[in-house]
């Protein structure tokens, strides 16, 4: 399985995690979800170069051009509600992608740190043959990214799965490596931190993603 690191080499990702990382600057909501939109943007560009084209002719108000088209059939999936900037930055790239939608969230146990994940909703398309890159801005224990994937596959079996996060924890790339299909499988991130605290968030990450983006929930 291929992990890409965006982190292990200088780019402007590198300029907008600083952004999205900096308890001051996180105080500009509007600022913190354009920040996930562009890094979205930055690796839709950068998965599209894995995809297969095919040529297309294309007629100009001078003649006809040869151009190449992306072949394959894309399918863009996001965990609910982190997900939804960093989703609409692989959709401004993608822009006649299909889309699915996934609910889930952590429901912790009474005076404990310890919590299952649960799936509510599911909205998707059928996603037999077809790409299908999965965004969520924190790949924390990689449990919630495991159960989405799940879920999709009630909807078929896709080609090629691309997992796309801004921040993941190494527990949680370990876990995708054991419980995704090995060669089938591309994992993007903008960073890779070191270690969770005992509520299971990414240390030093950026905090609440959901929270930083839309406001705090009860």
């Amino acid at each position: 399985m291929e992990i890409i690191n965006f982190a292990e080499h200088k780019s402007l990702v590198s300029q907008f995690m600083m952004e999205l990382r900096n308890v001051d600057i996180q105080k500009d909501k509007m600022r913190f979800r354009q920040n996930l939109v562009r890094i979205g943007e930055i690796m839709a560009y950068e998965i599209s170069k894995r995809l297969n084209y095919e040529e297309h002719d294309t007629v100009t108000p001078l003649g006809t051009s040869q151009c190449d088209v992306i072949a394959d059939r894309v399918v863009l999936a996001t965990i609910l509600r982190a997900g939804v900037p960093f989703h609409q930055g692989f959709l401004n790239f993608f822009d006649d992608a299909q889309n699915a939608f996934v609910s889930a969230y952590r429901k912790y146990k009474p005076h404990s740190d310890m919590f299952d994940i649960h799936i509510e909703y599911i909205a998707c398309p059928r996603i037999d043959e077809k790409t299908v890159i999965i965004s969520d801005p924190m790949l924390a224990t990689g449990s919630s990214m495991e159960l989405a994937y799940q879920a999709l596959l009630t909807k078929g079996k896709p080609s090629h799965v691309h997992v796309a996060a801004v921040i993941a924890s190494q527990q949680a790339i370990d876990f995708v490596k054991m419980h995704f299909p090995e060669d089938k499988t591309t994992v993007w991130v903008g960073a890779i931190d070191p270690a969770l605290n005992p509520h299971s968030y990414i240390v030093p990450g950026l905090g609440d993603a959901g929270d930083l983006a839309y406001g705090d929930k009860e």
